[in-house]
């Protein structure tokens, strides 16, 4: 698995690139709510709402002090406004009675297994959630998985699983060395342009060579669009 994942690699960056990241680490409590904002919608309508929130307030410790309804209207362009609110909320409440102060600092010194289930005890955190704030703000090589990747994972072969926890599971200890980002970055990529759920460009697709799936299309398609925005690299 982890030969065939490096081969996945290595032919998503001759397409796309190196993906770009940001030098420094970004927070990990910023990363937490952006990744909670970003749930069931878009980057660019996610990025958005993160934007206003922070626009808003001066420390994450003034959320304590907004009344649910003005949460939610802060945060409405990314959808499900009273959900996600009342799970940004609870993490700070909880946050603040558990470590007495609002931070996640403390999870730098958990293993990776044991910081995603510190994470997901957390309302409204699952283990694509937690698996982010790992990846994107502790650096871990790991690579989260989302419908995209789960989709193309099983499509190519590497796995035969039904949700994408499971497929999260089952590759968490074959990424190859130093490609968790790239992978997971350029996976999204390639779901967002090439292996779509319904009519594939299986013609134009950079792992097509690699690809195990039965129902390929191979009719003619139009120059893929680009579609990289990716909202936790901009946090």
């Amino acid at each position: 698995m982890k030969e065939k994942l490096s081969e996945i690699n290595r032919l998503l960056i001759e397409n796309f690139g190196i993906p770009k990241r940001k030098r420094k680490k970004p927070n990990s409590l910023d990363i937490l709510i952006g990744t909670i904002l970003s749930q069931n919608t878009n980057d660019k309508n996610s990025f958005r709402a993160y934007k206003s929130l922070k626009s808003k307030i001066k420390s994450w410790e003034e959320i304590l002090e907004l009344k649910n309804s003005t949460l939610e209207k802060i945060i409405k362009v990314a959808g499900l406004g009273k959900q996600k609110a009342t799970s940004i909320k609870a993490l700070i409440k909880e946050l603040k009675k558990s470590q007495g102060k609002i931070s996640l600092s403390y999870l730098s010194k958990y293993e990776n297994d044991a910081a995603i289930e510190e994470l997901i005890k957390f309302r409204g955190v699952g283990v694509k959630t937690a698996s982010c704030v790992l990846l994107f703000s502790l650096n871990r090589n790991i690579c989260p998985v989302d419908t995209h990747v789960h989709r193309i994972l099983n499509r190519v072969g590497i796995v035969k699983t039904s949700s994408p926890d499971k497929t999260f599971y089952a590759i968490k200890d074959f990424i190859p060395e130093n490609s968790g980002h790239s992978l997971h970055t350029n996976l999204l990529r390639l779901g967002r342009e090439f292996c779509l759920p319904k009519n594939p460009k299986c013609l134009i697709c950079p792992i097509e060579i690699l690809c195990n799936y039965p129902n390929k299309n191979f009719s003619k398609t139009d120059k893929k669009s680009e579609n990289n925005f990716f909202l936790l690299d901009k946090i």
